[in-house]
């Protein structure tokens, strides 16, 4: 005997849940509280943005848009203030540039050795040991760039005339802190490219670095920019090493011997000094940090960008 049942749909499931759908009122409650705690991101980014326009509107009714673009001088204190933004963009560049010049050939040969040819068990011990230098705290990172990078390794090498503070000092922590993120990232995405690319590799007659080189770093490239552009960002947002290492002097160089300030150095002087709420200069901290959030905001679309159009899948 055969029992003819009717087919499930897609459609008809649908309109079943939906006559359902509050028949059971905790059902409700707990779905309002979801989209409740989903939705705290979105309103406190949407209160930042919102007290960021608000007090950089201010600061443009006084500073106009060529002043702030198109001046090279960044002196918001004195009796002749001037508010070029470029010096302290400057900074940042020049603390970005060197601390990627030496943490991404030293994270990227690290992810290497981590997925090509270190043993499991070392594996498992050094990579947890090269993540916790970044749960160092920043203002330890600080002061061990001005009390032992500068005093103790730059001016023995390179002369007593390296100023104490020093955009290589703050460049060589910073590297130092980015160095998980690029190295961590990048191992996993290596680990992730299948075995059998690797083997088909080897059948060929490769070696096991140009495997590494020219097999497993370009299928696993999407992560390794996405790894490289969230260190950047990174370094954009650090406060504490550069304010205290590199200096508070505005400076339009990307040397890296010389005196700088980058922006998040002026927001903390600024922050901690006696701006009052609605002066010129109290305003001025909110501008450069508008700045500071776009650019921010641009590394993290094109991070996501990248991983997205770049991304490889394998089956």
């Amino acid at each position: 005997m055969s029992i003819a049942s009717e087919p499930l749909h897609s459609g008809s499931v649908h309109a079943a849940l939906r006559k359902r759908r509050f028949s059971r009122w905790n059902e409700a409650v707990i779905k309002g509280l979801l989209t409740a705690c989903a939705a705290v991101s979105l309103i406190t980014t949407c209160a930042i943005i919102y007290v960021l326009l608000e007090e950089t509107i201010a600061f443009f009714r006084e500073v106009s848009f060529s002043e702030f673009f198109l001046e090279t001088r960044w002196r918001p204190q004195g009796g002749t203030p001037s508010f070029g933004i470029w010096e302290l963009v400057a900074g940042t560049v020049n603390v970005v540039i060197w601390s990627l010049v030496m943490a991404v050939p030293v994270g990227l040969a690290s992810a290497i050795y981590l997925s090509e040819y270190a043993h499991p068990r070392t594996r498992s011990i050094l990579k947890p040991v090269l993540e916790a230098l970044a749960g160092v705290p920043t203002v330890v990172y600080a002061y061990f760039a001005l009390n032992f990078i500068t005093v103790d390794i730059l001016r023995p090498v390179l002369g007593n005339d390296v100023p104490i503070f020093n955009s290589l000092a703050a460049s060589i922590m910073l590297a130092v802190m980015i160095l998980p993120t690029i190295a961590s990232i990048s191992e996993d995405a290596m680990t992730s490219v299948p075995r059998d690319l690797r083997e088909a590799a080897y059948g060929l007659g490769a070696t096991k670095l140009e495997v590494a080189v020219r097999v497993v770093l370009p299928a696993a490239l999407s992560g390794v920019i996405a790894s490289i552009l969230l260190a950047i960002a990174r370094v954009v947002g650090e406060t504490m090493i550069v304010a205290v290492a590199a200096g508070s002097s505005p400076n339009l160089t990307l040397w890296p011997l010389s005196t700088i300030q980058t922006m998040t150095g002026f927001m903390l002087q600024i922050g901690l000094g006696d701006a009052a709420r609605g002066t010129i200069d109290y305003q001025a901290l909110f501008a450069v940090g508008s700045v500071l959030f776009a650019i921010t905001f641009l590394f993290n679309i094109a991070a996501t960008w990248f991983v997205s159009r770049f991304r490889e899948e394998y089956n």
